[in-house]
């Protein structure tokens, strides 16, 4: 696909990998739109990056993404590109104690349904735009779970699911190309408490997508999941032991 001449929404855009996307985007030539709930955190990005602007909208509520729906088919009728990279990670351990159907229940809104609904009312503004794209950011967990973000790595494997669908679905019925981003552990504020300080920079995940968008590799695996994808096609137990050593 095209990688400059695009209105893009960034859910999450305000930090971490959604900021970078954002910014190597509107680098580009792109007009970018960015989403987040903390109002101040999000206009602040927006005014650092060029031909961004900012629009609060909480994903997980209805209300909200019926309002972001009404807004961009109004204001940016040309969007003909979607990262849904907004998302909600618990780490803990399962336990009788752990809270896990509350932590749960969060994470598969956030990272799993809350996609589905925001991508199904936003398909009619795509489908009338050229060059449409979607971009969803699942994990290396996708694959093989890591046992301390256990719920958070099921959320991801179900969006990896559901993207993969999605792919061949619009791939019948239109032109919206679909993409999966697959990063391992990055260096965010948002991973610091599963060890994040050893991940990689968030920059490198928005080069390596947009290597892929211009080469159209739907499924980007990016940095250390390669490595890991290739040891689940040989051995799902081995690649299942090394996400949990």
């Amino acid at each position: 696909m095209k990688t400059s001449g695009n209105t893009v929404l960034v859910t999450g855009g305000s930090a971490g990998i959604g900021f970078a996307i954002a910014k190597q985007f509107s680098e580009n030539g792109n007009k970018v739109i960015i989403t987040g709930r903390n109002r101040q955190k999000l206009e602040q990005a927006a005014a650092s990056l060029k031909n961004t602007v900012a629009i609060v909208s909480d994903i997980t509520k209805d209300a909200d993404v019926d309002g972001l729906v009404k807004q961009i088919s109004k204001e940016y009728p040309g969007l003909n590109v979607i990262v849904n990279n907004a998302g909600f990670a618990a780490a803990y351990k399962l336990s009788a104690e752990a809270g896990a159907y509350e932590k749960a229940s969060a994470e598969m809104l956030t990272n799993y349904l809350a996609i589905v609904r925001i991508t199904e009312k936003l398909l009619p503004v795509l489908h009338s735009n050229a060059n449409a794209a979607i971009v969803n950011v699942t994990s290396i967990v996708a694959f093989s779970p890591n046992h301390f973000i256990s719920t958070y790595a099921a959320s991801k494997a179900a969006l990896h699911s559901y993207t993969q669908s999605l792919r061949i679905t619009l791939a019948q019925t239109g032109h919206i190309k679909v993409f999966e981003l697959m990063p391992p552990l990055v260096n965010t504020d948002f991973s610091q408490s599963i060890g994040g300080e050893k991940g990689i920079p968030a920059s490198q995940v928005a080069d390596e997508l947009f290597d892929a968008l211009n080469s159209d590799v739907y499924e980007i695996h990016v940095g250390g999941t390669a490595d890991l994808y290739r040891l689940f096609l040989s051995s799902p137990a081995e690649a299942l032991k090394a996400m949990n050593n």
